[in-house]
């Protein structure tokens, strides 16, 4: 039979209207009623539940309405005597029966002048019953629709005023089909169908026998038990007919990842949601689970359970419910996993305090952070509620399954602020870690890789052990990562930058969830000070300033840019007759790998990083072999702050294999590396070999330091002193060589080493400490040959030189004097806190430029000087990335920085960091 199509006409007259039915959808009838002029003159309605009253009997009741509740209509067939005088007392024009469960008597049926119509989700006569929704999906139907009749003595038989038709995909559910067309349009449906009673013009056509079907109600567990001998089209339609309630249904042999588990005989209940038809070519690789009735196993994959029906057709499962409990189906051999605590702010605080009020709204219950929504007596109807009035107080979109996922309240208040950040969902972490007592605070960190959301182990089974530097004692040992780790990460980012959240969320939605990173770096910043002081030396009160304070900053600095990445509009000679408009995109360039350096691991992680991800890219970044912990204890926090999977991951390994992988992977389309000069230079040569990835490359230095006569001296000494002793030395714009005016020269060099004795070496977690350990033995031993050889070459050492006599890899601060230009101390850097200090004379300005320009670095410069032509001479002059005038060590994070020559290219810090992690797009249009 063909959708009846009638005109929406206003009615000419006011019916006095009974509304017997239950849920929001009645509720939303009454109101539309309402609107249109009609009036309701009595309700009909289930009992409460419990507490809990039904949203009908609610909007009726807060409208003055009587409100009738029955348990039931009838008593054996017939009808109770109180309800029918109830009934009649209403004295009502019409009756509307929206969303009704119960059986309606007859008596009733027929009393109003205009009698009944009803509500039905099917083109009838197609799929009559209590489940037609259900069967719509489970037939597959192409075409769906709602029906409005005339109620009669039969079961949805009754003569047809209205119908509607909507298309049925192959991958719509029932709750797809009901949020789109069959609730919205039901109540639209029902309201005209009324006007049309009023006006005169309802027809009665009556239904014909011809397609008519009599579907069974899916109520009973024998009507939802999965045959799974059946097509895979079969299987597919079979689940999402019951992917809302009560949930396609089998029972399986309890197993493991090794197989059926012989020893246990019970059968496992496992229920099966969110079926698609599964596109791809390729096979998944996973963990195989063995469903009863099928010739292949089904395969435990990261995007799912793929099952191969036994006619070859493949679907794949998004949700399992096992024993009652609703899992990701990826996550069935996961066991005794832990959720990590959401870390919430005081605004959101706030925002689950609402969410509690809405849940104590719908339940009529006090709500505990364990209630679960449909233990409480939650039905779908309730489901619909709270995505609504969740929509209302956040603005966010949740679907229904989100919440059949998250049913206590503390799963649900989590995915709804997981939500608000951009992210997809509730993450689980859980990984092997170490949990320590130092610095009078426990820590804890991972000692895995970091792939795609999740800490997993190598596949090489290699590790890296941690040494601490301060006593030499090993603190744990860290997973290295293998070729083919570094493909699996690569693999998961670029999925991540094509399909995943990621690439769908906007640019600001982006910036809130750097922003809340940035917040849980700063709540978790004396932990990650002490995590950088164990792992690399770092002094616990400068890690805690610069290490972890800075890129705290980096992090909000680069968040506040994601919504302010623009292209430009450009004139250019027009197509006559036509005209023409150019345009230009700043597009993500893709998967980035980032490469840090071992002095400041977290602040060179996110002096990167923060701009990587700002431009919209994904990141494979493989922090130092020596000092992983904090970029670990990030990838911790990045799930916490909602960043979704494959975003980041964070590989420990070697140089050779982890890095040389990363440069040679061909869909790494950039990368960013801070280290030496030879090791950039093999890592340009592989990246221009792979793919011609684009690089940026911050390497050594030979910083000079010129400082004239003029200066401010005590000033001059203090930073003089920072310039070289800052960080331990280890740091790369750290002051190369000073060029000291000799007027000068002698009153400098006796400041300096009284200075310098008075410098407290020892516990990096001491607050009085300023002066820690070298970040690793092999350092410190190559910082004792750097001066061996300078007193060889006739260097004068006026201070330090030796490694301190205790446990630990301590150096002392040193000083040099009588440094030519040829010799190698001049030449070469030690990275360490070695002042080399050359005599010069102002008489020649030229000649010192010349001097301080005589190295292949060009990566920091300095000058002290009361004269404001010299220092802007020199500023001018000097061939390096980064000029000091009367200062030193001043970066900021809004200040580009970067080298020239053989100290690289690129940019960190700044706008044009930025730059570094974008590709430009030239769109012309002619019109």
């Amino acid at each position: 039979m063909p959708p009846v199509a009638v005109p929406d006409e206003a009615p000419k007259k006011k019916l006095r209207v009974a509304i017997i039915g239950q849920s929001t959808f009645a509720a939303e009838v009454f109101k539309l009623l309402q609107k249109d002029g009609h009036e309701v003159v009595g309700v009909f309605t289930v009992l409460d539940k419990g507490n809990r009253e039904d949203p009908l009997a609610s909007i009726a009741a807060q409208n003055g309405k009587p409100v009738f509740k029955y348990k039931t209509w009838r008593i054996k067939g017939k009808v109770i005597p109180e309800v029918l005088e109830d009934y009649k007392s209403v004295n009502a024009d019409i009756n509307v029966l929206p969303f009704c469960t119960q059986f309606i008597p007859m008596e009733v049926i027929l009393y109003p002048k205009y009698q009944s119509i009803c509500y039905h989700p099917s083109i009838l006569p197609r799929h009559r019953g209590a489940s037609s929704i259900n069967w719509t999906l489970i037939e597959g139907d192409t075409t769906c629709g709602l029906t409005i009749f005339w109620a009669d003595d039969g079961l949805d038989t009754g003569p047809i005023l209205l119908q509607r038709s909507f298309p049925c995909t192959i991958e719509d559910t029932v709750d797809t089909l009901y949020n789109k067309y069959l609730y919205p349009e039901g109540i639209k449906a029902l309201a005209e169908s009324v006007n049309l009673v009023a006006n005169g013009s309802a027809p009665r056509i009556a239904q014909t026998e011809v397609g008519a079907t009599y579907d069974p109600a899916l109520f009973k567990a024998e009507t939802h038990q999965i045959d799974w001998s059946k097509g895979g089209v079969s299987l597919h339609n079979f689940i999402r007919g019951l992917d809302s309630s009560p949930g396609a249904t089998s029972f399986i042999q309890p197993q493991t990842k090794d197989g059926v588990d012989e020893n246990k005989d019970s059968a496992i209940e496992v229920k099966f949601y969110g079926s698609s038809l599964w596109e791809g070519e390729y096979e998944a690789e996973g963990d195989n689970l063995i469903l009863p009735g099928l010739h292949k196993p089904a395969v435990i994959h990261e995007a799912g359970l793929l099952i191969t029906a036994n006619d070859g057709v493949r679907l794949n499962i998004q949700r399992l419910k096992v024993n009652g409990k609703m899992i990701n189906a990826q996550n069935f051999f996961k066991t005794n996993e832990n959720k990590v605590q959401l870390e919430v702010s005081p605004e959101e605080k706030k925002f689950i305090e609402s969410v509690r009020d809405v849940w104590k709204a719908i339940l009529r219950i006090d709500i505990e952070n364990d209630t679960d929504f449909f233990n409480s007596g939650a039905g779908s109807m309730d489901v619909v509620r709270l995505v609504e009035e969740i929509k209302d107080l956040a603005n966010i979109e949740l679907q229904n399954e989100d919440i059949y996922m998250n049913t206590t309240f503390e799963e649900f208040f989590t995915i709804a602020i997981l939500k608000t950040r951009g992210s997809v969902g509730s993450k689980d972490v859980v990984y092997d870690g170490v949990e320590l007592e130092v610095n009078k605070m426990k820590i804890k960190f991972p000692t895995q890789l970091f792939i795609n959301g999740e800490f997993v182990n190598s596949d090489s089974g290699k590790t890296l052990t941690l040494i601490n530097p301060t006593d030499e004692s090993v603190i744990c040992k860290v997973q290295s990562a293998s070729k083919s780790d570094v493909d699996r990460a690569v693999n998961a980012a670029q999925k991540a930058f094509e399909e995943g959240e990621w690439s769908k969320i906007s640019a600001r939605e982006r910036g809130q969830l750097l922003f809340k990173l940035a917040d849980l770096m700063e709540q978790h910043k004396e932990e990650l000070a002490t995590i950088e002081s164990i792992d690399s030396g770092a002094v616990y009160t400068l890690a805690l300033k610069t290490h972890v304070g800075m890129s705290i900053d980096t992090w909000r600095y680069f968040a506040g840019w994601c919504d302010k990445i623009q292209g430009a509009t450009i004139p250019i000679n027009h197509a006559r007759p036509n005209r023409n408009l150019t345009l230009t995109k700043k597009e993500p360039i893709g998967v980035c790998a980032l490469i840090t350096p071992w002095n400041y691991p977290l602040m060179m992680l996110s002096w990167k990083m923060a701009a990587c991800l700002a431009a919209g890219n994904t990141v494979v970044m493989k922090p130092a072999a020596v000092c992983p912990l904090t970029a670990l204890k990030f990838a911790e926090l990045s799930v916490r702050a909602g960043i979704p999977p494959g975003v980041i991951n964070i590989l420990p390994g070697s140089g050779t294999v982890c890095g040389q992988a990363l440069a040679d992977h061909p869909l790494v389309r950039k990368l960013g590396f801070t280290g030496s000069t030879e090791i950039g230079q093999t890592i340009m040569k592989s990246c221009a070999v792979s793919n011609m990835k684009k690089v940026s490359l911050e390497l050594g230095g030979k910083s000079p330091l010129v400082i004239f006569e003029d200066c401010d001296l005590e000033k001059a000494v203090r930073n003089g002193m920072a310039s070289v002793f800052f960080n331990k030395g280890e740091n790369c714009i750290a002051a190369g060589r000073l060029f000291v005016e000799e007027r000068i020269h002698d009153e400098f060099v006796r400041r300096v080493i009284e200075e310098t004795k008075k410098m407290t070496i020892g516990d990096p977690l001491n607050r009085g400490t300023a002066h820690g350990p070298q970040n690793h033995k092999a350092h410190m031993d190559k910082l004792l040959e750097f001066c061996e050889r300078g007193v060889k070459e006739g260097a004068r050492l006026v201070f330090g030189g030796k490694r301190v006599d205790r446990p630990g890899y301590f150096f002392q601060p040193t000083v040099f004097t009588d440094v030519t230009d040829d010799m190698f101390l001049a030449k070469e850097e030690s990275f360490g806190p070695i002042m080399i200090i050359s005599k010069f004379s102002s008489k020649n300005l030229d000649d010192v430029i010349r001097r301080a320009n005589n190295t292949e670095y060009g990566l920091a410069s300095g000058v002290f000087t009361r004269d404001v032509s010299r220092a802007l001479q020199f500023a001018e002059r000097i061939d390096a990335g980064t000029v000091f005038v009367n200062t030193y060590n001043k970066t900021d994070v809004a200040a580009p920085f970067g080298g020239f020559k053989q100290s690289g290219f690129g940019k960190d810090l700044g706008q044009e960091a930025l730059n570094e992690y974008l590709k430009t797009k030239c769109v012309t249009i002619e019109y």
